[in-house]
């Protein structure tokens, strides 16, 4: 075994190299708002004689330059971080091959527990003193440069992303504690990568396993909705995934509540915010399955953003609204509400409207679904709402195909006592 560990140091300095090598020769200028050198940093871990930890870090940082648009690392070439990229797999493989048949694991996560604390104490370091009196970001970053934390945060977020489950599962202990250090840091590039790194340990770890940090996490969640534009998609899915998953058996659970009224209310700030409402929209499905007919609690403030958005001139947002249409009105059949007119009336605006849309045809699909479900639930109700329209010569298609008989003449009660009122939307050809 130790002459195993001998040929991997032998093998790991043929590796750093030709990486030191290119390195060199990659031209940089550090910015001038940066305070900190990232090719100096680089060029420390990657000495003479580097450990296997140093040369992972080194690693972490020319990995994540690929996906990356902050200035610290986009100075460095695609070709570069390729090559760490297959450097560390070549690495990991002869660790691998160097333990007994029985010890075999992978690499990374044999490192994490020596290199999280050191990462998390990184990104500690200029992080706001809530003690300090003056508790501002100015005076952390002047105490220790911020671009110490995103290196590490950036590190952080490539080491926990090389974890799978069942390994992950096995060191959340280690990982949570540094995900929710980078969730409390005032910089939002280091909250972003913490917001990644939960996104991946939400869809790699038991939902058993994230019970010990439930509230901690979800009060992270919600402190962090309040998140810049650049990062509140992060914010949404990862808020989504954990809430659904540690609450996953308790739909009247406050957490649902909080984070849901969150969200709600930094819409209704920014109603004509396009990438809000899209990340939203695309991320919700999850709560709304999962609180089902609780719902209707919500009406109030979901519906006039839902009219609202359905005359915004992107067809995204329109796809991404009717569908969640359709999962409200199927989850609850939009009981005891006096929506059911005015989402009527909207629909045949929007139906409308579509003509002149690039994605009209699916645009007309969704809605006559809609209006089909409602039809179908809502009984006289919905003919009513319907039939001042019925005889507009400009929805004559939309009339015939609502002039069938409604499976359902008026609203069941026999799903009132159910968290959803099961109704599967129609494909209109």
């Amino acid at each position: 075994m130790s002459n195993s560990l001998s040929d991997i140091h032998s093998h790991l300095s043929q590796l750093t190299k030709p990486i030191l090598d290119s390195l060199s020769k990659t031209p940089y200028t550090p910015q001038e708002t940066t305070k900190i050198s990232t090719k100096s940093t680089l060029e420390s871990l990657l000495s003479t004689k580097p450990s296997v930890k140093d040369f992972s870090l080194a690693c972490a940082l020319l990995s994540s330059s690929s996906s990356s648009t902050h200035e610290l690392l986009t100075w460095i070439p695609g070709h570069l971080s390729t090559a760490a990229e297959t450097a560390f797999s070549d690495l990991s493989k002869a660790y691998n091959d160097a333990l007994p048949g029985d010890e075999k694991r992978n690499l990374v996560a044999g490192l994490m527990p020596e290199i999280v604390p050191l990462l998390k104490e990184k990104i500690r370091e200029s992080s706001i003193d809530k003690s300090d009196e003056n508790n501002e970001a100015f005076a952390a970053s002047a105490r220790v440069p911020v671009g110490f934390a995103i290196l590490a945060a950036y590190q952080f977020r490539w080491f926990v992303s090389q974890v799978e489950c069942p390994d992950l599962g096995k060191m959340v202990n280690l990982v949570i504690p540094c995900a929710l250090t980078c969730l409390d840091h005032w910089s939002p590039e280091v909250k972003g990568q913490g917001m990644i790194s939960f996104i991946h340990i939400a869809t790699n770890v038991k939902a058993v396993e994230l019970d010990l940090y439930g509230d901690v996490t979800l009060d992270a969640c919600c402190q962090n909705i309040a998140s810049d534009d650049e990062i509140w998609q992060y914010v949404m899915e990862m808020s989504v995934l954990l809430v659904t998953c540690i609450q996953r058996d308790n739909p009247r659970s406050s957490w649902f509540e909080k984070i849901l009224n969150e969200m709600l209310s930094h819409l209704e700030r920014q109603p004509r915010n396009k990438e809000r409402r899209i990340a939203w929209l695309k991320f919700i499905e999850p709560v709304f399955n999962a609180i089902g007919l609780l719902l209707l609690a919500h009406f109030r403030r979901i519906f006039p953003l839902f009219f609202q958005w359905m005359h915004v001139d992107d067809d995204e947002t329109i796809l991404l609204l009717l569908k969640r249409v359709q999962t409200v009105v199927r989850l609850t059949w939009v009981r005891n509400t006096p929506y059911v007119g005015r989402l009527v009336d909207e629909l045949v605006v929007l139906f409308k409207e579509a003509a002149l849309r690039r994605a009209r045809e699916d645009i007309r699909t969704d809605i006559l679904n809609i209006l089909i479900m409602l039809q179908q639930c809502k009984g006289q109700q919905f003919e009513t709402a319907w039939n001042k329209y019925r005889d507009d010569p400009n929805l004559t298609a939309l009339a015939r195909s609502l002039s069938s008989e409604p499976t359902f003449k008026a609203e069941s009660d026999s799903a009132a006592g159910g968290a959803t009122a099961e109704l599967e939307p129609l494909t209109i050809e």
